[in-house]
C-alpha cells in the first residue's frame, strides 16, 4: 500500500479559560458540521479513507458472504395485548424489522407497521412503540436520519390507519397509555430554535397527557421542574391502571428517583416516593398501595423490595428478594410470580420466586448465553423469551410458567455450522490484580502459535454489561480464522454497581488497564501476537479504544476507535 497523505488540517488560535487554566482548542472549527470548511475537510477524509478500502483485494469476496450470512430470517419475542399477539420479524436484508400482529400463535400474521416503506432511501427508522391496554391502538415514534428527535403518531390496530395525531419534539421517550385508551404519557422539550435544532443541548423536559383526536397544542401538563433544567422523566402506568409511575432520570448516571401520581383521583398531585438520586431504582408493579421495585440501594448487585406508599420511610421497606452473588438484572411478574433475570460471570440466569420472595425454580437455559424477554402480565401462564450466543442466532422459546417447560417456538437458519467453533470463558488480572472475566470464540481447531488474527472488543462504561451475542461480521472474522476475545471490563454492569462504579470518573484508568491485560494475556497464551492483535469499541468503546492506541501504540495492529466522541 502506499503511504497515506492526509489533508492539512487548519489550526486556530481558539483558547479558552477554565478557572483561570488557558486551554487551546484549536479544532474548534471543526464543531460546525455546515460551514465550507468542514464540508471539504470532511469529504478530504472520506476520499483517503475509501480510497484505501477500495484497494483492499478481499473487499468484495468479504461484502459477499456478509450479505450471504445476513440474509436469514430474525424474530423478535411476541406478546400478547389484548386479544392479539405482536411480533417482529426481519426477513433477512431488510434495514428495518417490520411489526406483526395476528390473533392465535397459528394464524397467518399482518403487517402492522413496516418502517422499511416510510422513507426511499431507508433514512425512517421506529424509535419506539406501545400498544394501548386493549391492543386497539399503536402508537409509534419515527427518527429520522438518526436523530434523537421522534415524532409520534397512532395507527388503529385493525384497519392499519394512522389517526390524525401527530406528536412533535419528543426526545428520550416512550409513550404510556392509560388504561381507557383514550390517551398516553410522554415527554419532550419545548420547539427548539430551528437553525440549530441538532445541535443545541435540551434542557427542561416536560411530561405531558395526549388524548387522542387532540392536537398536540391541548396536551394537558402534566409534571416539569422549572428549577431542574437537566431533569427528564419516563412514564409507566401500573398493571391495575390506577398509578403513573414517574422514573426523574439525569444525564446518563443510572440512579434516579421516583415518583407517582394517582389516576383515580383526578385532582392528585405528584408524590415524591423516591427524592434522593442515591440508587437506581426500576419499578416492577403493585398489589395496592404496595409498590415492588429492583433497586441497588444498599445492594450493589441489585434486590427486590416492597415499598407501602401510605407509610414510605425507608425503615418500613421490605426485602422481598435479597441481593444475590448474581446482578440481578431486571425482575417480571407472571402467574404471580417474580421471574428474575440474573448475570452469572455475564451470562443469563433465570430463577423463579414466589410473590414472598421464595425461590421456586431455575429457567433452563439452552446454554451459556444471554436470554431476555419473560414479560407479560401477573395472570399470564405463557411467556417468551429469546435465546443467543456468539454462534447461535437469537431463537425464540415458549416458556410455560406452570409446567416450567421451555419449547422452540422459532429458529433461524444460517448458513454456517455452528458446530465449529468454541466459545470458552476465561478470567485473567488486570494491572491491580482484579480478576475480569473474558469471553474467546474461535474454530475448534485453532493452533495456539502465536499466530491467529485477533480482534479485542471492549466497552467498560455506563454499567452497561457484554454478554454473548450472535454477529454475522463476527462470524465472517471467525471463519476466516480469526479469533473473536470481549473481556468484561470495569465500568460495566456485570458485576453490579460497585463494578460501574470501579471504572468511572477518577477510576476511569481501571477500564484501559484491564483492556490493556486482557491483550497481554491473550499474546501470553498464544493466541496472537501484536502484529496479529486489533481492537475495537464504539462510542464509550470508542474511546476506550482511543486511549489505549495512545498508552500502548506499540501492543496493536490495528485499531477501530468507533464514534468516540
Amino acid at each position: 500500500m502506499a503511504p497515506f497523505h492526509y489533508p492539512q488540517t487548519a489550526k486556530s488560535d481558539q483558547v479558552d479559560s477554565y478557572h483561570g487554566v488557558a486551554v487551546p482548542d484549536p479544532y474548534r472549527w471543526l464543531e460546525d458540521p455546515r460551514s465550507a470548511p468542514t464540508r471539504e475537510w470532511i469529504e478530504a477524509q472520506n476520499q483517503v479513507t475509501f480510497g484505501y478500502l477500495k484497494q483492499l483485494p478481499r473487499r468484495s469476496s468479504l461484502q459477499a458472504r456478509l450479505k450471504a450470512l445476513w440474509n436469514y430470517e430474525r424474530y423478535g419475542i411476541p406478546y400478547k395485548q389484548g386479544d392479539r399477539y405482536f411480533y417482529s420479524k426481519n426477513d433477512g436484508l431488510q434495514n428495518q424489522s417490520v411489526l406483526y400482529t395476528l390473533p392465535t400463535l397459528d394464524a397467518e400474521p399482518t403487517v402492522l407497521l413496516d418502517p422499511n416503506t416510510l422513507s426511499e432511501d431507508g433514512t425512517v427508522a421506529l424509535g419506539g412503540i406501545a400498544l394501548s391496554e386493549n391492543g386497539a391502538y399503536l402508537a409509534y415514534g419515527l427518527s429520522a436520519s438518526g436523530s434523537d428527535w421522534v415524532e409520534w403518531r397512532v395507527r388503529d390496530v385493525a384497519t392499519g390507519q394512522d389517526l390524525d395525531d401527530h406528536l412533535k419534539w419528543v426526545k428520550f421517550s416512550g409513550a404510556a397509555w392509560t388504561h381507557d385508551h383514550q390517551g398516553f404519557f410522554y415527554s419532550r422539550y419545548d420547539e427548539p430554535d430551528e437553525a440549530s435544532k441538532y445541535e443545541d443541548i435540551n434542557y427542561y423536559q416536560k411530561l405531558y397527557y395526549h388524548r387522542l383526536g387532540t392536537p398536540q397544542s391541548e396536551d394537558t401538563l402534566i409534571y416539569h421542574r422549572p428549577d431542574q433544567k437537566e431533569w427528564g422523566f419516563g412514564s409507566s402506568v401500573s398493571e391495575d391502571g390506577r398509578y403513573l409511575i414517574i422514573s426523574v432520570w439525569k444525564g446518563t448516571d443510572p440512579r434516579n428517583l421516583v415518583f407517582y401520581k394517582d389516576l383515580s383521583d383526578p385532582g392528585a398531585e405528584v408524590i415524591e416516593l423516591i427524592s434522593e438520586f442515591e440508587a437506581e431504582y426500576s419499578f416492577l408493579d403493585n398489589d395496592g398501595t404496595t409498590f415492588w421495585l429492583r433497586t441497588d440501594a444498599n445492594a450493589p448487585k441489585g434486590r427486590l423490595i416492597a415499598i407501602d406508599i401510605t407509610r414510605p420511610d425507608p425503615q418500613q421497606w421490605q426485602e422481598i428478594i435479597p441481593e444475590a452473588e448474581e446482578t440481578l438484572e431486571s425482575v417480571g411478574l407472571l402467574n404471580h410470580q417474580f421471574v428474575a433475570d440474573y448475570l452469572k460471570d455475564a451470562y443469563t440466569t433465570i430463577k423463579i420466586f414466589d410473590l414472598q420472595g421464595n425461590f421456586v425454580r431455575s429457567v433452563e437455559l439452552p446454554g451459556i448465553g444471554s436470554a431476555g424477554g419473560f414479560s407479560g402480565k401477573r395472570e399470564d401462564t405463557e411467556t417468551f423469551y429469546s435465546f443467543t450466543s456468539f454462534t447461535s442466532p437469537t431463537a425464540i422459546y415458549r416458556y410455560d410458567m406452570t409446567t416450567g417447560v421451555s419449547t422452540l417456538f422459532r429458529q433461524p437458519q444460517v448458513g454456517f455450522d455452528p458446530s465449529a467453533y468454541l466459545t470458552t470463558q476465561v478470567f485473567y488480572p488486570s494491572r491491580d490484580g482484579i480478576r475480569i472475566p473474558m469471553f474467546i470464540t474461535h474454530r475448534r481447531d485453532l493452533t495456539l502459535d502465536g499466530s491467529n488474527p485477533l480482534l479485542l472488543y471492549g466497552y467498560g462504561g455506563f454499567g452497561i454489561s457484554l454478554s454473548p451475542a450472535f454477529s454475522v461480521s463476527n462470524l465472517v472474522w471467525l471463519e476466516m480464522g480469526g479469533v473473536y476475545a470481549v473481556p468484561n471490563l470495569r465500568g460495566g454492569g456485570e458485576y453490579g454497581e460497585d463494578w460501574h462504579q470501579a471504572g468511572t470518573k477518577l477510576n476511569k484508568q481501571n477500564v484501559f488497564d484491564d483492556f490493556i491485560a486482557a491483550a497481554e494475556w491473550l499474546i501470553e497464551q498464544g493466541y496472537t501476537c501484536s502484529d496479529k492483535l486489533a481492537i475495537a469499541g464504539g462510542s464509550n468503546g470508542g474511546l476506550l479504544v482511543g486511549a489505549c492506541m495512545t498508552q500502548r501504540p506499540d501492543l496493536f495492529a490495528a485499531a477501530l476507535p468507533a464514534v468516540g466522541v
